[in-house]
């Protein structure tokens, strides 16, 4: 039986530019308490704006893996790869999955041929999965005529690191091709931030991993930002040190994140939450001592 037609991709418009969200797959509730092991069920009671969309009523957090993708300045962009199809993953959630990313890519008209420029926020297996497909047994780069980018500090963080088995195979399916197909390439992130292309810049969020960025885009003097992992979940809004269990640097990735969090309060800056379940998106306002996401459904 031929597979139903992917469903039209959610999006967002800023300025010119409109943000589609290729949606992967919904995580597990169980990945809530192992990935933010401190929001807990009476942590996220306390915040009645995350249900029902971003929690449940019995405090389990909702958490998806999706990618965006735009185009700017001509090019064809997406925004980390999610797990992937068929890889060999120690968490369960992840191991050999099944899904349709490829044709929900097309759908919303993006077909792997034809991106141009992959961002990478970090090296994290949820993150650079479909950075690779297999073919004919080997591991080849999804998307054959685009370059892929990261900040250079991540790489060699990772080249330096002693990894586990896990971690290893994760860079054997998902990195190590692209870089022997010379489709990587390694940028320098100042404090600043950098241009990639008008209107796109990535931005230094360090302490979930040493090279971690977020992607800004600005269109028209509208702005949105891909937060990547310096924000996993809304939650984090209230409650900004919550970290999450693979934080390489916690301290610095709460004052990432409080940084970030405080730059964005009460502006018109919409931010993306490349972990945020629907509706995914809204703008970050005070609430309390903290914050809190009010929400901006796609259009």
């Amino acid at each position: 039986m031929p597979k139903p037609p992917a469903a039209t991709a959610p999006s967002w418009t800023v300025g010119d530019v409109t943000v589609h969200r290729i949606d992967e797959v919904a995580l597990p509730p169980e990945t809530g308490p192992w990935l933010l092991p401190d929001a807990t069920p009476e942590v996220v009671a306390g915040q009645d704006w995350l249900r029902p969309d971003f929690a449940g009523h019995d405090g389990a957090l909702h958490l998806d893996s999706h990618s965006f993708a735009f185009v700017v300045d001509g090019l064809r962009v997406l925004v980390d790869t999610g797990i992937g199809n068929g890889k060999e993953r120690a968490n369960p959630a992840w191991h050999d999955l099944r899904t349709d990313y490829p044709e929900r890519l097309t759908a919303a008209g993006f077909p792997p041929d034809s991106v141009d420029l992959v961002l990478l926020t970090h090296l994290h297996a949820d993150h650079v999965g479909w950075n690779t497909r297999s073919a004919d047994g080997e591991w080849v780069p999804t998307f054959p005529g685009a370059r892929y980018l990261t900040a250079r500090a991540e790489r060699e963080f990772w080249a330096g690191y002693d990894m586990e088995e896990a971690r290893r195979q994760m860079f054997r399916d998902s990195v190590v091709p692209v870089e022997r197909a010379g489709l990587l390439d390694l940028v320098d992130v100042p404090a600043d931030g950098v241009r990639i292309l008008p209107g796109l810049r990535l931005l230094p969020t360090p302490g979930h991993t040493p090279g971690h960025v977020a992607v800004e885009l600005t269109s028209r003097g509208e702005t949105a930002l891909i937060t990547g992992d310096c924000v996993h979940h809304p939650v984090q809004l209230a409650h900004p040190a919550i970290g999450a269990c693979v934080d390489i640097d916690p301290q610095r990735s709460e004052a990432t994140r409080r940084a970030l969090l405080a730059s964005l309060a009460g502006t018109d800056t919409l931010l993306l939450g490349t972990h945020f379940a629907p509706p995914t998106a809204g703008r970050v306002v005070v609430h309390g001592d903290a914050y809190r996401l009010r929400p901006v459904p796609p259009a």
